[in-house]
């Protein structure tokens, strides 16, 4: 089975969130199951000395006039097909979207437009003579590429993943035609979204099936306090929608060998934790208590993940002699406040304002906790880095988190099936009280020890997700033949 993956980020490459890791993680574990996987990528900056290894192997023509071709490389195990525009992608500026002043680019919907003509035009062609059995879409930076085979008639079957329904890739409908689409398509039941082009409208119309990063978030995506003004869309292809949670990549994320932690460790070397805990207690300047947990965030300090809740709740965090270590970056107000209450309790709250992939090694395996009090979450990442690293996952009962991180209540207790803390609604007292248990929890050190190997035990790799994912192709494939018969 050959299938084209259509995306705008890819890990290591370039990242700005969990798309990234999963369109480097999940080709790899869909090709232990036969698969034949290329990923297609704008070919930024960050991406020059890869392409310089590869070779041409589709002349494009024209993308928004001016030459644009595709280069096959291969780099960090995966399959590479690089949109070689330098017009549209070759610039500096904050990652894949942004200006060097943090502005979205004012040609965004071009340069991702671009990406799907390029989608269009290498199944019509071929790539060095290969060709997709099946396009695979990932957000709104991809989705054109399934509207524009529909465009042109394409028997080339598509599916669409939203991986934040959130970001739906808005354009003036006077952009239309100069983007490569037909405006008889611009109607309530196509990309049209309130007066604008929505490109995950057309994705999620255009492609045969939908697919999300979790179950509950796909049921969630139906609902109007979820669905962002696309729940009718989505609700109306309830049947077409399935819910599979992310993996993560168990060799990068491993305890046991992981370069950027000072003790290696596992469920059967526990102690060894303690050594990460010291290091990482050291670096945020903390005087953690080994009666209370060293709880950490790893995250982007936006309200959608509930730190403005956590503000709130440090004084019964603190009241409890916890600690807590930050790393993140994000919205100015909360950076603030989070600085600020580092200023006003040295060596109970630490904060890092940034991000550091090697830091947040250090920060899953010496913390005894991670909060992620998420009012939504299609699936997150950093949750399963928690159980991966025995940092119990305190979590927001919604999304990927509800779906990934089993309530340590009484009766999971009882049946030993434990995996974390969960709590809702999302609200500051429910937030607080789930701070509480967790020390609770924690006070009791040979239930905390089990609670620790158990999480460090759950699946959270690709494996069984993969599967799932080969099983949705087939079906896919499958109808298509029926169809065409």
């Amino acid at each position: 089975m050959k299938i084209l993956f259509a995306a705008s980020e890819c890990a290591p490459f370039i990242k700005t969130g969990g798309l990234a890791d999963v369109v480097g993680a999940l080709p790899k574990a869909l090709a232990s199951h036969g698969a034949d996987v290329r990923v297609m990528l704008p070919l930024y900056p960050a991406l020059a000395a890869v392409a310089d290894g590869g070779e041409e192997v589709l002349d494009l023509g024209a993308l928004m006039g001016y030459p644009a071709r595709l280069i096959a490389a291969e780099a960090a195990g995966l399959k590479l097909l690089l949109l070689e525009a330098p017009h549209l992608y070759d610039r500096a500026g904050g990652g894949p979207y942004l200006t060097p002043e943090g502005q979205d680019w004012p040609d965004n919907p071009q340069r991702f437009a671009a990406l799907g003509q390029a989608v269009a035009r290498l199944v019509h062609s071929g790539a060095d003579g290969w060709f997709p059995d099946l396009v695979h879409a990932h957000d709104w930076q991809a989705a054109l590429g399934p509207w524009f085979l529909k465009q042109a008639d394409s028997l080339v079957p598509s599916l669409t993943s939203i991986h934040n329904v959130a970001f739906q890739g808005l354009a003036d409908a006077a952009l239309g035609p100069s983007l490569g689409l037909d405006m008889a398509g611009f109607h309530a039941d196509g990309f049209e979204y309130y007066g604008s082009i929505s490109f995950l409208k057309a994705g999620l119309v255009a492609s045969d099936r939908i697919s999300t990063v979790s179950p509950t978030y796909a049921r969630e995506l139906m609902l109007p306090e979820f669905g962002m003004g696309l729940d009718g869309v989505i609700a109306a292809r309830g049947g077409d929608l399935s819910g599979i949670v992310n993996g993560i990549d168990t060799e990068i994320w491993n305890p046991a060998t992981d370069p950027d932690i000072p003790a290696p460790y596992g469920p059967r070397s526990l102690t060894r934790k303690a050594r990460n805990r010291a290091a990482l207690a050291k670096r945020f300047g903390l005087s953690p208590s080994e009666d209370a947990p060293l709880f950490c965030v790893i995250s982007r300090l936006t309200r959608q993940k509930g730190l403005d809740l956590l503000i709130d709740a440090l004084p019964a965090l603190l009241g409890r002699g916890a600690r807590l270590a930050l790393l993140g970056t994000g919205d100015a107000d909360l950076e603030s406040a989070f600085c600020h209450s580092a200023e006003t309790h040295p060596g109970q709250i630490g904060v890092v304002i940034g991000y550091d992939e090697a830091l947040s090694h250090l920060m899953q395996a010496g913390a005894d906790a991670i909060l992620i009090p998420s009012r939504f979450e299609p699936c997150g990442l950093t949750q399963l880095y928690g159980l991966r690293y025995g940092t119990l996952p305190v979590v927001a009962r919604t999304g990927g988190l509800a779906d990934t991180v089993i309530d340590a209540n009484h009766a999971a207790l009882a049946a030993g099936t434990g995996t974390g803390v969960q709590f809702a609604p999302v609200t500051q007292p429910a937030l607080e009280q789930a701070i509480l248990r967790t020390c609770d929890l924690y006070a009791d050190r040979k239930l905390w020890a089990a609670l620790t190997r158990r999480a460090m035990r759950q699946p959270v790799g690709w494996e069984d997700s993969a599967a799932q994912y080969m099983t949705l192709y087939q079906d896919i494939l499958s109808a298509g033949a029926e169809a065409s018969a």
